[in-house]
C-alpha cells in the first residue's frame, strides 16, 4: 500500500465537490457543531457542489428524537438547506445510520474476506497487564496481540464463552495527508494501533460506519472539528482497504476546523450558555446575525470587515482560508454583529420578527388589535436601531401596550432620579396640559418641555428628562421620549407623570 501517493485522494473541484454534515442527535445543537455545518454548506455553495446531510444515530443510549428534531429545526431556521439527505432523499438512502445495518454488514464481510479484519479476544485488563509486563506505556493501548492468533487459540477463547470484537489491521507504514486547513501531516508507522470496528455483539462502530458512509456517498471533502484529527490516520488506512475491496473510489480530502473556545481559553463546553444555539435563538438572534458571527470563528471575509451577508460569505468562502488557530466565542461581539444585521432589516420585516417575542413576553396578546398593530408600526422606527437581540423589544416597547397603573418602575430607574424629580414632574404636567390635542406631536412636545425644564428651570437635559422617561416607561433607557409621549397620547401621558409623582 502506497500511503504517500496523492493519487488516491479526491481531485474533485466545482460541481463534483461533495461535502457532508453528519451530527449525532445527543443534545441541544452546539454552536461548534453548527459552525461545522455552516462551513460545509458554504463550501458546497461556493463550489457549486453538493451538501449532504445525514444523521449518525447508532448510539441508542444517548440518541434522542428530540435532539434530532432540534437539529433539523435549527438548520432550517438558519437557512442551511441541504441538497441530499434526511427529509430530502437522494441516491444513497437511507441517510440515518440506524437504518443502514445491512449495508454495513455487507462491507464488514468484504473486509473480512480481504484479510483486513481479524477477531480480537483481548480484554482491557489483559491488554493492560501485557503492557505492564512488557514495559510498554499504558497510554499506547492495544498491543496488536490478537493479530496472528491460530485457529486453536481462537477456539480456546470461544470455549471460554468469549465473543470477539473485530479489529482493523493497520498497515505498518506512514499515514500521510494534506490537511486543507493545516497543511501536510504525517502519522509515523506504528503510531496508529489496530482499532475495533465491530463490537463483540456485532454492532459496527463509528470508526467503521462513518468512513463507509462517506465512501458510498462519494464524499470528496470532509470538513470537521479539530478534535477528530487524531482519528484521521485510522480513516485513511481504512479507506485504502475500502478502495481495495471496491467500496470506495478515492480518499476524501480532510480539513480540520479550529476549536471554538469559551472564557479563559477553555474549549467551549456544552454546559456553557454560549454554546447552546437554542439559547441564542431564544434571546432573539436573527439567522443573518448568527451565521455572520459563526463564520468569523475561524474565517474572515476581509481583515477590515466583520459584517456581511450569507451571499457574500458564499462568494468568498474557501476552506483553505480557514485559520487553524482556536477561535474564541465573544458574546459581546456576537451581540454587536446581530445588532448590525437587525438594523439592516426592512422595517416591516423587523416588525414581524419582534411580534412573537412581544407575545411571548406578555406585552401583546396572541391576536393584535388594529390599534395595537398601528402603535407597533409607529414604534418600530424608534427602536430598530437600539435593539441588540429581538427579545429586548419586550422591555423596550412593552410600556406602549399597557396603562399607567400597570407600569413597573425598575430599581435602577428609580435610583437614577434626582431629588428634584417631583418638581420636574409637576412643571412638566403644567406645561404639557396646556397643549391642545391637535398639537400633541413629538416636535411640539419637545419644544414645550425644553422651554419649561431646560430654559426656565435651567436644568441639564439629563436631569430634566430622566423623570419623564421613568414615568412613561418605568425604565432608565427607553425609545425616544417625545415620540413615546406622542404615541401614548395626552391623557395617558399625563396620568403616568402624575402616578410617579404620587409615589415620590
Amino acid at each position: 500500500m502506497t500511503t504517500s501517493s496523492k493519487s488516491l485522494f479526491s481531485t474533485a473541484t466545482g460541481s463534483d465537490v461533495r461535502v457532508r454534515f453528519c451530527p449525532s442527535p445527543t443534545g441541544t445543537p452546539h454552536v461548534g457543531m453548527v459552525r461545522t455545518a455552516l462551513f460545509n454548506w458554504a463550501y458546497a455553495r461556493h463550489t457549486g457542489g453538493t451538501f449532504v446531510f445525514r444523521i449518525e444515530d447508532t448510539d441508542a443510549a444517548r440518541d434522542s428524537e428530540e435532539s434530532f428534531a432540534q437539529i433539523i429545526d435549527s438548520l432550517h431556521w438558519l437557512g442551511l438547506n441541504w441538497d441530499e439527505g434526511v427529509g430530502v432523499g437522494g441516491p444513497h438512502e437511507p441517510y440515518r445510520q440506524s437504518q443502514r445495518g445491512e449495508i454495513y454488514q455487507d462491507v464488514i464481510e468484504k473486509l473480512k474476506a480481504g484479510g483486513h479484519l481479524y477477531e480480537s479476544y483481548s480484554t482491557p485488563e489483559e491488554i493492560e497487564a501485557r503492557n505492564i509486563a512488557n514495559g510498554r506505556p499504558k497510554q499506547l493501548g492495544y498491543d496488536n496481540f490478537d493479530r496472528d492468533l491460530t485457529e486453536e487459540q481462537k477456539e480456546a477463547f470461544r470455549r471460554e464463552g468469549r465473543q470477539p470484537a473485530l479489529r482493523f489491521r493497520v498497515p505498518d507504514v506512514d499515514l500521510s495527508f494534506t490537511d486543507l486547513v493545516r497543511g501536510d501531516i504525517t502519522f509515523p508507522a506504528g503510531s496508529t494501533i489496530d482499532f475495533v470496528v465491530v463490537r463483540p455483539n456485532g454492532a459496527p462502530l463509528y470508526t467503521l460506519v462513518n468512513p463507509v458512509d462517506d465512501a458510498l456517498m462519494g464524499i470528496t471533502h470532509v470538513l470537521r472539528g479539530e478534535d477528530l484529527l487524531s482519528s484521521t490516520p485510522r480513516q485513511i488506512a481504512l479507506y485504502h482497504a475500502l478502495i481495495e475491496i471496491g467500496v470506495a473510489g478515492h480518499i476524501p480530502n480532510f480539513g480540520h476546523l479550529p476549536y471554538v473556545m469559551g472564557e479563559g481559553n477553555k474549549k467551549l463546553s456544552k454546559r456553557d450558555p454560549e454554546s447552546n444555539l437554542l439559547h441564542h435563538r431564544d434571546r432573539g438572534f436573527i439567522p443573518e446575525g448568527l451565521i455572520n458571527y459563526l463564520s468569523l470563528l475561524g474565517w474572515s471575509l476581509a481583515p477590515d470587515r466583520d459584517v456581511f451577508t450569507s451571499d457574500e460569505m458564499v462568494a468568498a468562502f474557501d476552506v483553505k482560508n480557514v485559520n487553524p488557530n482556536p477561535a474564541r466565542f465573544d458574546q459581546k461581539k456576537a451581540d454587536s454583529i446581530n445588532a448590525d444585521h437587525i438594523r439592516l432589516l426592512d422595517p416591516q420585516d423587523f416588525e414581524e420578527r419582534i411580534v412573537p417575542y412581544l407575545i411571548a413576553g406578555g406585552a401583546l396578546p396572541a391576536e393584535l388589535t388594529e390599534k395595537q398593530r398601528e402603535v407597533l408600526h409607529q414604534a418600530v422606527p424608534l427602536v430598530q436601531s437600539r435593539i441588540t437581540v429581538l427579545s429586548e423589544a419586550v422591555g423596550m416597547l412593552g410600556f406602549l401596550f399597557t396603562t399607567a397603573e400597570h407600569i413597573d418602575y425598575a430599581a435602577d430607574a428609580l435610583k437614577a432620579l434626582s431629588d428634584n424629580a417631583p418638581e420636574v414632574l409637576e412643571a412638566s404636567q403644567e406645561a404639557l396640559n396646556a397643549l391642545s390635542d391637535d398639537k400633541w406631536k413629538a416636535a411640539t412636545i419637545q419644544e414645550t418641555l425644553q422651554s419649561a425644564l431646560v430654559e426656565k428651570m435651567e436644568l441639564k437635559p439629563r436631569f430634566a428628562f430622566t423623570p419623564l422617561r421613568v414615568a412613561v416607561s418605568g425604565r432608565r433607557v427607553s425609545p425616544p421620549l417625545f415620540e413615546s409621549l406622542e404615541l401614548l397620547g395626552k391623557a395617558e401621558s399625563l396620568t403616568r407623570l402624575q402616578r410617579l409623582a404620587d409615589q415620590l
